[in-house]
């Protein structure tokens, strides 16, 4: 049966192949105006030339920049906020809801969840009320499930990863984004313990390499794709960067074969 949140999956999930390449850009509201997203609709313009599948912003997104005079590309509305100037930037709390995003046009919706802050009972209870909101719109949600908190020794480590993300499909989400725990052995695990598929988040600037080497060992775990900001709208080509994952992500492309298309 055909439902209105499938036909917002495929703007956000290539129908063919059941992966993604998505690109956040909300990062305005957590770091401010950085480099890469001063200018929100030539970024935009950028990753979708290279053929990203969907990019997530807050309001400013759809209000400012997301769809210009470039390809059309799928719109994710992130419904979570904190600043790092605040006394906890862990901290999400909701600034939009499921019933604006329709009305503003988007595919898909996100949240963020700290798993393991001080506030999760918070987050979780957002998650959770956010993802029935879904189910009676026809909303895809995606979750973001960070394992951060006193208690969390390492981010990366696949026992606490595979945690969150676990968590984030058992509260309703359609697709969970984590953190890669560094190697496709440990994060087949995470992938195997997901009821959802699972995307990688790309984390701090890296070089070509280690970006492209992340993405080939969670694609080969099982992923269904990545959702990188810094390391795609901070590139010096942004495009061929986008190009380039899309390449490993959707065809199987090589390290090797992504390098060449950044270098071309």
């Amino acid at each position: 049966m055909i439902t209105g949140k499938l036909i917002r999956m495929e703007r956000i999930i290539n129908r063919n192949t059941k992966k993604t390449v998505i690109v956040p850009m909300d990062h305005g509201v957590s770091s401010g105006p950085i480099t890469g997203l001063i200018d929100l609709g030539k970024t935009v313009n950028m990753v979708a030339e290279g053929g990203a599948n969907a990019v997530i912003g807050h309001l400013g997104l759809p209000l400012h920049g997301h769809r210009g005079a470039g390809k059309d590309i799928g719109l994710i509305l992130h419904l979570s906020g904190s600043t790092s100037l605040g006394p906890d930037p862990n901290h999400k709390v909701l600034v939009n809801t499921v019933q604006h995003a329709l009305k503003m046009g988007a595919d898909g919706v996100s949240v963020h969840i700290n798993v393991g802050a001080d506030d999760e009972a918070e987050m979780l209870e957002d998650l959770g009320r956010v993802a029935v909101e879904c189910m009676e719109w026809g909303m895809p949600l995606l979750a973001m499930m960070y394992p951060r908190g006193a208690k969390i020794k390492s981010e990366n480590d696949v026992e606490v990863v595979k945690h969150a993300a676990r968590v984030g499909a058992e509260l309703g989400a359609d697709i969970v984004k984590c953190p890669y725990t560094g190697s496709p052995d440990s994060f087949r695990e995470v992938v195997a313990g997901c009821l959802v598929p699972v995307v990688i988040a790309g984390g701090s600037k890296l070089s070509d390499e280690e970006t492209l080497k992340m993405i080939d060992g969670a694609m080969k775990a099982g992923a269904a794709g990545l959702s990188m900001g810094r390391n795609a709208f901070q590139h010096e080509k942004p495009a061929k960067f986008v190009k380039a994952a899309c390449a490993m992500v959707q065809e199987g492309a090589s390290v090797k074969e992504a390098l060449k298309i950044i270098r071309s």
